[in-house]
């Protein structure tokens, strides 16, 4: 198991949310035939998930909820764990982790809201229901921006770890095209075009777990940092880094000694050795990658 480690998190939590999702939409394709819930409107032709997970199929909604929240919490934890103990790039300055702790906080609210309106159902609650679901994308998008942010300054300051950069992107689009679809969905249910809404539902829901499986980008590099930590202020460790890495660069015995009779007899010559004097430091490449 030389591979396992705190990057399970995000792929249990995001298949979790992808086999709850098909397992709603083909129940109701499939067994139901599309059938009309006692919770849809009277215009209302497609299922909002939250209608499908009101009918038979609810402790299946339930369960799918509970276990996607545990484990992308626990990606969240490990992610805020892991650059505390150094084996991912650290936060730095107060600002970093100011942002974690945000990120955090409202991803636990969305926690709250995604458990909780699976529980209080369309059907028998609706204004709870809808109360929850605000939490749930109020919660995770806050959490994605602000998330986004620390990254940006994390990707900043260390622009050789180009994981950071790529994590950034990916989250970034997923903001982006989220809150657009967010937008089109509450105009499109206070508009009362219910089935358009019921689709951005859909949509929304999937590309959520693209965004889950984004912590496999970010958690993945700790495996390579289990047994070494990295050094982000110790010039001298990653020197030593360097030349274990690179003995070929290593300065030989008897440069080291002609370097030194060049400085001491320099006044019996009319010219210095260069090559010794030049050759005698090799360059010192300090850029680590978290990878």
């Amino acid at each position: 198991m030389r591979f396992l480690s705190y990057w399970i998190f995000p792929i249990i939590s995001g298949l979790m949310w992808l086999a709850t999702l098909l397992g709603l939409l083909i129940h109701w394709i499939v067994d139901t035939h599309r059938t009309k819930y006692a919770s849809m409107q009277g215009n209302q032709t497609i299922a909002y998930i939250s209608d499908v997970g009101a009918s038979e199929l609810k402790p299946l909604f339930v369960t799918g909820c509970i276990i996607t929240t545990i484990f992308l919490d626990l990606s969240f934890g490990a992610d805020r764990l892991l650059r505390h103990k150094g084996r991912l790039v650290p936060n730095t300055s107060t600002g970093e982790k100011v942002l974690s702790g945000l990120t955090i906080f409202f991803a636990v609210v969305g926690t709250v809201g995604l458990t909780c309106l699976s529980g209080f159902d369309t059907l028998r609650y609706p204004r709870l229901h809808d109360i929850f679901l605000l939490l749930f994308i109020a919660g995770y998008l806050l959490s994605a921006i602000f998330i986004c942010w620390e990254y940006q300054r994390l990707g900043h300051k260390n622009r050789q770890h180009r994981v950071l950069r790529i994590s950034f992107f990916i989250k970034l689009i997923f903001v982006i095209v989220e809150l657009l679809l967010a937008i089109a969905f509450v105009a499109t249910n206070f508009k009362q075009y219910y089935d358009q809404a019921a689709i951005l539902e859909w949509v929304i829901a999937f590309i959520f777990s693209f965004y889950v499986f984004s912590f496999c980008v970010d958690l993945y590099p700790a495996v390579a940092t289990r047994t070494n930590r990295l050094s982000m202020n110790s010039a001298r460790q990653m020197e030593e880094t360097y030349y274990a890495t690179h003995p070929s660069v290593l300065p030989h015995p008897r440069d080291t000694q002609d370097s030194q009779r060049t400085l001491t007899s320099g006044n019996g010559h009319g010219h210095t050795h260069r090559g010794h004097t030049n050759g005698a430091q090799p360059k010192t490449r300090t850029d680590q990658r978290d990878f």
